[in-house]
């Protein structure tokens, strides 16, 4: 009942389950929402293809290389800030018991 009083805080344990959730599970969850989405309503569909097919043709080879180089580096950044998020939450509760022991 103290976890619900907020008295105690959540563990450890609790923690990583929910970094690798929200590092695996949840990309890939929303990745196959959005191809749900697209292949479920027309308008949205048409609008997918459109852009897709605006923006491939603008673009030169080199171009759709950094496009593609940007997007990924972009997922790897919110990877590692996720990471580093949760490692700062997991060290801070590390920090709170080891002053309440003292």
């Amino acid at each position: 009942m103290d976890f619900l009083t907020f008295k105690s805080f959540i563990s450890i344990e609790a923690l990583i389950i929910f970094y690798y959730i929200g590092a695996l599970i949840l990309p890939i969850g929303i990745w196959l929402l959005l191809l749900w989405l697209v292949r479920k309503y027309k308008l949205l569909n048409t609008s997918y293809e459109k852009g897709k097919e605006v923006i491939w043709k603008l673009l030169n080879r080199e171009q759709k290389i950094k496009f593609v180089a940007i997007f990924v580096i972009l997922f790897l950044f919110m990877q590692l800030f996720w990471r580093m998020f949760f490692e700062f939450l997991i060290a801070y509760m590390q920090i709170r018991d080891a002053l309440l022991l003292t």
